[in-house]
């Protein structure tokens, strides 16, 4: 596109193009253009501005569509703003001489639209410079309007409010005419004039004062006239329209009163004014009482409607801040008009006013007012309550005063009740925990309040009482229980009023309904409090027949109720119910025929609303308790149904004979019945279908229903008072019983007809025919309707359980029945009629099926002219296509196309066009890239469409938008393509994007964004960001739910990639609003539904971007959004951002959460942590004063309406703690304060997450004190995190401390609120966790401090010793389970920390204190906590502590039984869970088991298991009620007296308890176990086999150790961390030596027994004498499989399978350091397993083990830089060590074969030591060593293998002469010790081969002196060697040995001028030398003596050296330097393995 245009438009290019292109490329030209002008340079604009306005004024007449047309008139708007203005006038009359022409044409009228729409863009652009000619235009504009058709009454009319925004208050002159003219328009027959002249009368009144003075009830007249028949659009606009000018009328502007003296009108009048329209509609002025009661007929609905929208505008247009102030009038005001009779005139019309007044209230209150706002409004709203029931209560007393007001005043009052309890109920819900102060506060008597309306005389108020009661105990759950005591307490008092039974009762199962809201539901008895009474109230309802009917209905109705508590309660209750079921119906029919003979109609009456009651809580338990539905269960339901359904074919007979009062109760039976039937499985009533069948025609046929939506009341159904509420509805509103039967009726039947018989189903649907033909007029519709409902219900029964509709007269029938509604005039039937056809397309799924039904309606579409069968069957191709599927369908793809593209085109109808292109949509959606080739005719089409089709025809744009969004999908991914072809349809696809953006409609546009949103998700690149965030950012504040909830969406994918440039062009909106004064773009935060009101008529509100970008936005939607797809949309659209964002800029994000969480503090108790607060809010106070003078109020916008509520306010401290945990995948700086600090200095910029510690704590303390409990866990949550986080980062500035311990007293003061007596159980819970986390984390080292903390956990232990019964019950037992067991884990994890403090302090070196000494006060070192203090705060407690822990480990054991085992569980549950809550115990132990494993085994090891449990201690410490567990805990019968174990028995218990529960949860860790558990439990058994005694234990049972072995095996193969591999290899070792340790005293005995008898000690052990493993019952096999599994993990080429399989590419990574230590560990216990076995065994395994062994050495003795011996190395060596040296295999068996092992072991190690040129260098000191330690512990076998030895040698050589110092130096120390063998015939060859090369090497020194420490001591140890031969050898060969040392050592020494210079290296060697002559002399005085002789000139030099020598010592002791020691060589072997 940019590339064939500049400025102008290309003529030539245009020229050369179709015709039908055209429109489409000047569009383009435009839409380029528009951008282009704004960024344009101006001369540039200025050169070519004459051609541009000619071509642009061309346009004009060239009759463009609509999109065209705006474009252009912008763009020539533009386009004078930024260059010359003197043509502007010459253009003008251009336009006016256009508009005024005589031309009424069609062809003619795009042209003069085009024009009107010109002029209107001139005065918005340029208004006051126009002002000259403006009365000219306008009266111009005026006459045209008189004579113009719709679209150019509404096209002129949006240009004079553009006039008039231009204008402003210039355009005085001309308001009264533009007045005049439009008020009559506001009803005009078109919806789109009516809305255009709204807008344009919204706009007027902005400076035209008379419009809300003198003509302001002529003004509201016309409004509540324009809303008689109106759609959606015009609700609005005039809504808009009358709330504004009824805001303007009360509060006017500035401005307009300055000028002019203004009588402003009351509150009172506005409101009068206001309530006639809501009262009486457009019919003219309330006349006096008595003749406004004669009147008739009701409100037009529409009206309402719109008034109330009006309602909310007037509010909304004047802030929160009014509305706070006038509560108390506007509520009495909206209440009042739902008492006025004329509201309530039917009881639909008053179930509906009652809706539109809750409407009011919630959107008012809802979104307007803060949290303390709202708790005001609540007050209020009970006092209004209260004075309502006391006006009540004096009507009902005063009743013998045959009073007819009063009974009028009490059934008005019930209305007023159900919306002021409602909107009660919701705001309480709503503030959640925050509104505790309204329940707290006795002065305001919420609850005594509600209560009160319990006793009120119409059911519909007691209802709402009892709702609201239930919002109230969902708020605040610790209300729950004391609600319900209270109300049973008041129910048993009460039992004789009518009232107060049905009130309490349904109180009362409203709360049980709450129940499942509240996670920490409700005490177990309470179920059967509520059984108990129900039970009275249904045995007593028959001795009082004025409460007979009260208490049945209550009493089933507490029964259903009690159902939605769940199986765990119910299950305890079910014989008893389904006894009282089986007890409601007759047990026969003989039963049922003599009741129809007896009995009145009362009895009756009772009897069906009592066995409704029986059905309703049937249902409730069948939908409730899915669990407890055997067949057993099942089959004792259907007696009581089956009776039920006899029943209801006799009821007609006994309505009949008793009057038709009964018809109700009758109904409710029937609704109860199939409700009942829809849920049980269809194959429970089997048999019955044809029974259920004939009811169900009767229903269908028998009731019409009446359009019953708004009309939803709770009265209708009190059960639904405990029903779980639909998502996203406030109230539960269940629908008049008429419709409910019929829509019962229809749901059943689709569940019974796929299970009739066919036979049964062609009658029906003949039948159904039959009914539609006899029934006339408006019942013909009803019927039909309701006919079609349940067959489309049917047909997707059948669809859903894959079954056919039947043989060919079934289908035949059924086809009839819907073809004949395919052109009906009723579009409702037309539609079902389509579906119908399309779903038995789908259920037959035969070809020729479909052909003909397609077939059909091809001929129909080709012949048909009339609107109604033309949409009819284009509906019926669609549904064909969508329910068959592409492929199904393909073959009439062609013909359905073409035929539909055709009928689109058709611009006469646009009904026709709505519904083909509707079709087209699903046929395109259906088809899937079978459409691929139609798409290019079809998007032409569609942008024709959208140029072309009058705005005002909605409906087509909103099926236009649906198809271009089909064919994106269509298309898909090949968008992304730069083929021509491609190309196209993308830019025709994002033209029509814009487009539908541009288009006024919310619906159309929510499409276009849903459209660039899939095009974005195929196309991201070609999607221009830049301009769509902007956009989408100004639909944020909508008013439209639509389009925020599309924008958000759209928002949510962007973020997911692109977040970064998302939110920079949201905040780059915000820049240029605050450039552009006038764009329509407002800064202000926060108002949803009005901008600022000065713009108010501009179409983007308020877009409230500020300094916080979008994510402030999108944080303040939050508060004022209900919506939860909605809020969940934002929540990961923050969250996306958060994750991309948050680490880059950080301080922002923690800004923003601070803000959002910082809003709690001022409605919090807690005092705030800083001072700074209070002179800023100064501040804003004097601000607010000067506002509130200049503006007259109108209020501070700039401030966020709302502070954010506390559902946000949870959001953001979750926030926190992401993005805590993002920083910490990011960078250590962010936890290292050193490091941060010095990063910040290179750069300013780098921000890092410890510099804001103090925030952080800060937020996280601000959230822990909260009242919201929500709010509450979240900041426990977060300050756990920075505990764990920030537990070890040091202070800088002070060492030896950390950085949190400047918070103490923060941490102290979150956590001691949670602690205190009425804090929830879950708070507490996670409260626990903190303080553990927190004692245990170091951070604290003054013991005072910690016993802060330390005492909370003391005080909740003693909580957990009072047992069971003790504390005053609000939860479910499990809540206190869940509480006490927090507790115990935290205090197990305390021990744990502080017992591993312990010990390290115990491994560590003791520091000599100096301080002690020296000065007193020097507290330098005091500051560690000293290594034992932590074990002191926990010492005291270990003995309860212990006892508790191993009652809690005992519950859990017996808890994880398998569900067979549940027979053996004991009766009255565990130490901590009751039976009843066993399910939700099961999770709390789940959580808690793990730390409590690991304490109990520290205690075990750390007493030595010799604590025993004596039983008195015991039972001392328990109160009774635990006695009794005890006692069945320790398996005995209670009753008789303890039996104190012995203390083995009792070990014996713990250790199995111990390792059952281990070994039960390592057999098979869910994966979504936290790592923590499994490594708890591995430290557990680990420090278990520390002890003897358990050592002893799992060595006796060999069995017990191998199955310990292959779980652990198991737990490897399915958990990977490092970490987790080393636990298992620790406690694999423990095993082993537990296994050794036990041999061997086995072995000892043995030795002492029997010394003279045959038995060989040493052939106990594994493999006994065959040598034998088995599999399954050996150790040693089972921990070699397991080894093997590690180390072949960690070196895959350790395993043949493994390298030979082609995946595996022999690459030898380098070992992680954790690997290594684990491939370590697994050698040393690879070494010690042979021990375990007998001779023989060992000759079995160890094969396998040396080759494990050598491989390993081989794979890591790899050359390193540093001579640093890895692990795994020293690990095999210390191996070969172990087995070479064993014990036990020099038996005479096996002898030769141990021999043979030993040789090829030592000659693949050989082997591996060849040097190649492939491989990694290796180190040969490990391979040295290796042989070395052969040569040394296993001489015997080797000596004589000349192989060996010349291999040995060899590599001996090879590292002598090798150029590494620090090789040759060891290899010297290997052949010293090779060297002094005893075994003269091992060291001789050695010493004969190497020896001479020894001396040759160390000759050679002298000539190259060491020049560093390393090369000396290779020398150093080269000397030891000879020096030790010379000792060696024999005296007569000693003279030779010394020539070769002495004259060595001797070259070493240097002379005086040589050592002046000499390097420090080469100094120490000739000390070296000298020191060792010295030593040699003495020794060997007469061969010293020989050799210097012989050699005049080494004596010279030897004397010299001392002399020199002795001269500088002189010098040293004159000056007394402190004695040197001398330094030891530098580098040692780290492991001495001789």
């Amino acid at each position: 596109m940019e590339l064939a245009h500049s400025l102008l438009l290309n003529e030539e290019a245009l020229a050369q193009i179709t015709e039908a292109k055209r429109p489409v490329f000047i569009f383009e030209w435009l839409r380029f253009l528009d951008k282009v002008l704004v960024a344009a340079n101006k001369t540039d604009v200025k050169e070519k501005q004459k051609k541009l306005v000619e071509q642009l004024t061309g346009l004009i007449s060239s009759s463009p569509g609509p999109p065209t047309r705006k474009l252009l008139a912008k763009n020539l708007a533009a386009l004078y703003s930024i260059g010359d203005t003197f043509t502007v006038f010459q253009t003008l009359d251009k336009c006016n001489d256009i508009i005024k022409s005589k031309d009424d044409t069609a062809a003619y009228l795009p042209t003069k639209l085009a024009a009107v729409a010109c002029v209107g863009a001139f005065y918005e652009k340029m208004g006051r410079m126009l002002g000259s000619a403006f009365p000219e235009t306008v009266n111009n504009l005026l006459k045209s309007l008189k004579s113009a058709e719709s679209q150019g009454r509404s096209e002129i009319l949006m240009s004079l409010q553009k006039v008039l925004n231009g204008l402003g208050g210039a355009a005085a002159s001309c308001h009264r005419d533009i007045y005049k003219n439009a008020r009559s328009l506001l009803t005009d027959r078109s919806m789109a004039v009516r809305c255009a002249v709204a807008k344009c009368l919204l706009e007027l009144q902005n400076e035209a004062v008379f419009m809300w003075t003198a003509e302001l009830e002529n003004v509201a007249t016309l409004c509540f006239k324009a809303l008689e028949n109106s759609n959606y659009g015009v609700r609005v606009a005039v809504s808009k329209l009358l709330g504004t000018v009824m805001a303007t009328a009360l509060i006017p502007k500035q401005a307009t009163v300055m000028r002019q003296n203004v009588k402003r009108a009351t509150l009172e009048e506005v409101l009068e004014l206001m309530a006639t329209g809501f009262l009486r509609g457009g019919s003219g002025f309330l006349k006096s009482g008595g003749e406004m009661l004669k009147v008739g007929g009701s409100v037009n609905r529409e009206v309402r409607v719109g008034v109330t929208q009006a309602y909310v505008v007037f509010v909304t247009t004047l802030g929160g801040q009014w509305l706070e102030r006038n509560f108390a009038t506007f509520l009495s005001h909206v209440l009042d008009l739902v008492s006025h009779p004329r509201a309530t005139q039917t009881h639909v019309e008053a179930v509906y006013s009652r809706r539109c007044v809750s409407f009011i209230l919630r959107a008012t209150v809802g979104s307007l007012l803060g949290e303390k706002a709202q708790i005001a409004a609540a007050k209020d709203i009970c006092q209004a309550i209260g004075k309502q029931m006391k006006a009540v209560e004096a009507v009902v007393n005063d009743a013998n005063s045959e009073n007819k007001a009063g009974a009028a005043d009490v059934a008005a009052s019930q209305h007023v009740m159900v919306c002021a309890l409602q909107e009660l109920g919701s705001l309480v819900q709503s503030l959640n925990a925050t509104a505790s102060p309204l329940i707290q506060e006795p002065s305001i008597g919420l609850l005594e309040t509600v209560t009160s309306v319990l006793l009120h005389p119409s059911m519909a108020a007691r209802l709402a009482a009892a709702w609201c009661l239930r919002c109230v105990a969902v708020a605040l759950p610790f209300q729950l229980t004391p609600f319900l005591d209270r109300c049973a307490e008041r129910l048993n008092n009460l039992k004789t009023s009518p009232e107060a039974v049905s009130g309490y009762s349904f109180a009362m199962a409203a709360l049980l309904g709450g129940v499942h809201q509240c996670p920490l539901g409700i005490p177990h008895a309470k179920g059967k409090m509520v059984v108990s009474i129900a039970e009275d109230l249904l045995r007593t309802a028959a001795q009082n027949s004025r409460l007979s009917l009260q208490r049945t209905q209550a009493g089933w109705l507490l029964l259903g109720a009690l159902m939605t508590l769940g199986p765990s309660v119910v299950r305890y209750h079910l014989p008893k119910m389904l006894l009282l079921w089986r007890n409601v119906f007759p047990r026969s029919l003989k039963e049922l025929e003599a009741e129809k003979a007896r009995g009145d109609s009362f009895t009756w009456q009772v009897t069906l609303e009592g066995r409704a009651g029986a059905l309703c809580a049937m249902r409730s338990f069948v939908a409730h308790c899915p669990e407890l539905l055997t067949e057993d269960v099942i089959r004792k339901l259907m007696t009581p149904i089956e009776c039920a359904m006899t029943m209801m074919s006799h009821i007609p007979s006994v309505i009949k004979a008793h009057g038709a009062h009964l018809k109700a109760s009758a109904a409710m039976v029937r609704l109860r019945l199939y409700d009942i039937l829809a849920l049980l499985p269809p194959k429970t009533y089997e048999g019955m279908e044809s029974c259920i069948v004939a009811h169900f025609l009767y229903v269908i046929l028998s009731l019409q229903p009446n359009s019953a939506s708004g009309s939803g009341a709770l009265e209708h159904d009190p059960s639904s008072i405990y029903l779980r509420i639909p998502a996203g509805e406030a109230v539960p509103g269940p629908l008049p019983l008429g419709v409910s039967v019929i829509d019962a009726s229809v749901a059943l039947f689709g569940v019974v007809f796929p299970h009739v018989s066919y036979k049964h189903r062609l009658q029906m649907l003949d039948h159904f025919a039959e009914c539609v033909k006899q029934a006339k007029g408006v019942r013909q519709q009803a019927v039909q309707l309701n006919i079609f409902t349940a067959v489309l219900s049917a047909l997707k029964g059948l669809a859903e359980n894959k079954s056919t509709l039947g043989p060919e007269e079934v289908r035949k029938s059924a086809l009839t029945l819907v073809m004949g509604a395919l052109d009906n005039p009723n579009p409702i039937l037309r539609c079902a009629a389509g579906e119908a056809l399309g779903r038995m397309a789908q259920v037959v799924g035969e070809a020729t099926f479909i052909a003909r039904m397609a077939q059909y309606s091809f001929d129909k579409l080709k012949s048909a002219r009339d609107v109604v069968s033309r949409t009819g069957h284009s509906l019926a191709l669609g549904c064909l296509h969508r329910y068959v599927g592409g492929i199904g369908s393909g073959q009439h793809l062609k013909t359905s196309v073409s035929i539909l593209l055709a009928l689109a085109q058709d611009g006469t109808s646009p009904e026709v066009q709505t519904w083909s292109l509707h079709s087209l949509a699903l046929i395109v959606d259906s088809s899937g890239p079978m459409y691929r080739g139609y798409v290019e005719p079809t998007l032409s089409l569609v942008l024709t469409l959208l140029l072309t089709v009058p705005p005002s025809h909605t409906e087509v744009h909103q099926c236009l938008g649906r198809c271009l969004g089909a064919i994106i999908t269509t298309v898909g991914p090949e968008l992304q393509g730069n083929g021509a072809t491609i190309s196209t349809i993308r830019s025709s696809c994002l033209v029509g994007c814009a487009i539908t953006q541009d288009h006024s409609d919310s619906l159309v546009q929510a499409a276009a964004i849903s459209c660039l949103q899939q095009l974005h998700m195929f196309a991201p690149r070609h999607v221009n960001l830049s301009s769509l965030v902007p956009s989408l950012c100004v639909h944020l504040c909508s008013s439209h739910l639509l389009l925020r909830r599309a924008a958000v969406a759209c928002l949510r994918q962007l973020a997911q990639r692109e977040a970064a440039e998302v939110c920079e062009y949201a905040m780059s909106l915000a820049k240029n609003a605050g450039d552009k004064e006038n764009s329509g773009i407002n800064i202000n935060t926060f108002t949803p539904g009005a901008g600022s009101r000065r713009d108010g008529h501009s179409r983007h509100q308020g877009v409230n971007i500020t300094e916080t970008g979008l994510e402030g936005v999108l944080f303040g939607m939050l508060d004022r959004e209900t919506d939860r797809k909605l809020c969940s949309d934002i929540h990961d659209t923050l969250g996306h951002m958060l994750s991309s964002l948050a680490v880059e800029n950080l301080s922002h994000w923690l800004m923003l959460c601070k803000d959002v969480l910082a809003a709690s503090s001022d409605m919090s108790t807690a005092a705030p942590l800083g001072g700074g607060k209070d002179e800023e809010s100064e501040k804003k106070d004097e601000m607010d004063d000067d506002t509130m003078f200049t503006t007259l109020g109108e209020e501070d916008k700039t401030k966020p309406s709302v502070a954010p509520r506390w559902a946000t306010r949870v959001f953001a401290a979750d926030c926190l703690c992401r993005v805590i945990m993002l920083c910490e995948n990011a960078n250590k700086a962010h936890f290292d304060l050193a490091l941060a600090r010095s990063a910040r200095l290179k750069n300013p910029k780098n921000d890092f997450l410890v510099l804001h510690l103090s925030d952080l704590i800060r937020m996280a303390f601000m959230a822990a004190t909260d009242h919201s409990n929500q709010l509450r866990m979240a900041g426990l949550q977060a300050l756990e995190d920075i505990i764990k986080k920030f537990a070890s980062v040091p202070e800088p500035e002070f060492p030896g401390h950390v950085i949190l311990e400047q918070y103490q007293a923060n941490v102290g003061a979150a956590l001691r609120p949670a602690f205190s007596q009425d804090t929830p159980s879950d708070i507490t819970a996670k409260a626990c966790q903190v303080c553990s986390a927190w004692i245990g984390s170091g951070v604290v080292s003054d013991l005072n401090d910690l016993r802060r903390v330390h005492n909370l956990l003391v005080s909740s232990l003693d909580k957990v010793q009072a047992g069971k019964g003790s504390s005053s019950q609000l939860y479910r037992e499990s809540a206190t389970t869940m509480e006490k067991l927090a507790v115990l884990k935290a205090w197990a994890e305390v021990y744990v920390v502080a017992m591993k403090i312990k010990k390290e302090a115990e491994t560590k070196p003791k520091r000599v204190l100096k301080s002690t000494e020296e000065d007193e006060d020097d507290f330098g070192t005091v500051d560690e906590l000293p290594p034992d203090s932590l074990i002191t705060l926990v010492q005291p407690e270990l003995p309860s502590l212990s006892r508790l822990w191993l009652a809690a480990l005992k519950d859990y054991a017996l808890l994880t039984l398998p569900a067979e085992f549940a027979t053996q569980l004991p009766p009255d549950g565990g130490a901590f869970y009751t039976p009843e809550t066993i399910d939700t115990a099961r999770l709390h132990y789940r959580n808690s088991w793990a730390p409590i494993l690991h304490a109990v085994a520290l205690w075990l090891n750390s007493t030595g298991f010799s604590a025993s449990e004596s039983t008195e201690e015991t039972a001392a410490a328990m109160p009774n009620s635990q006695k009794r567990a005890t006692s069945i805990m320790l398996n005995q019968t209670p009753g008789t007296p303890p039996t104190t174990k012995s203390l083995p028995e009792l070990n014996k218990d713990r250790m199995h308890l111990i390792l059952g529960v281990s070994i039960q949860f390592l057999c098979s860790p869910r994966p979504e176990e936290p790592v923590e558990h499994v490594t708890s439990c591995l430290q557990a058994l680990h420090t278990l086999l520390d002890s003897p005694c358990a050592r002893i234990h799992i060595a006796e049972d060999q069995l017990l150790g191998v199955e310990l072995l292959s779980v652990l095996h198991r737990l490897l193969l399915t958990w990977d961390p490092t970490s987790v591999q080393l636990l298992v290899t620790g406690v694999v070792q423990q095993i082993v030596r537990a296994a050794q340790d036990y041999l061997q005293e086995k072995r000892n005995s043995l030795n002492e027994d029997d010394i003279g008898e045959k038995e060989n000690p040493l052939a106990l052990g594994e493999g006994g004498e065959s040598g034998g493993l088995v599999p399954g019952k050996s150790l040693v096999f089972a921990a070699m499989e397991l080894l093997m599994f590690i180390l072949v993990r960690h070196m895959p080429h350790l395993s043949s399978k493994v390298s030979d399989s082609p995946s595996h590419i022999a690459a030898k990574s380098h070992l992680s350091e954790e690997s290594a230590r684990l491939v370590a560990a697994t050698v040393t216990i690879l070494s010690d397993l042979p021990s375990l076995c007998s001779p023989a065994g060992c000759m079995t395994v160890l094969p396998t083990i040396l080759f494990l062994i050598t491989r390993v050495l081989k794979e890591t003795a790899v050359k390193s830089a540093d001579n640093q011996v890895p692990p795994p190395v020293s690990a095999a060596l210390q191996g070969i060590k172990t087995i070479v040296t064993l014990p036990t295999v020099k038996t005479d068996e096996t002898q030769n074969q141990w021999a043979s092992l030993i040789r090829s072991t030592l000659a693949s190690i050989l082997e591996y030591s060849q040097p190649e040129a492939s491989k990694p260098v290796l180190d040969e000191v490990s391979v040295l060593t290796a042989i070395a330690l052969f040569l040394w512990s296993a001489s015997t076998e080797i000596i004589g293998v000349q192989s060996l030895q010349n291999g040995c040698i060899n590599r001996f050589k090879n590292a002598l002469n090798s150029s590494d110092p620090w090789v040759q130096a060891k290899c010297y120390q290997l052949l010293l010790s090779v060297f002094q063998h005893t075994n003269r015939a091992l060291s001789t060859p050695y010493i004969h081969s190497l020896a001479p090369i020894m001396v040759e090497k160390l000759k050679a020194v002298e000539r190259n002196r060491p020049t560093n420490n390393l090369e000396l001591l290779a020398v150093q140890e080269g000397i030891k060697v000879l020096e030790t031969l010379v000792a060696l050898g024999e005296e007569q060969n000693r003279v030779q040995l010394l020539a070769l040392l002495v004259p060595t050592l001797i070259s070493y020494l240097l002379n005086e001028n040589a050592f002046a210079s000499a390097s420090t290296a080469s100094k120490d060697l000739h000390e070296f030398a000298l020191q060792n002559l010295m030593h040699i002399g003495p020794l060997y005085p007469h061969a010293f003596k020989t050799v210097m002789g012989a050699a005049p000139e080494l004596k010279t030099r030897l004397e010299t050296a001392v002399r020199a020598s002795q001269a500088s010592k002189a010098k040293a002791a004159a000056r007394q330097p402190p004695p040197t020691v001398h330094s030891t060589p530098t580098i040692k072997l780290k492991t001495s393995f001789f």
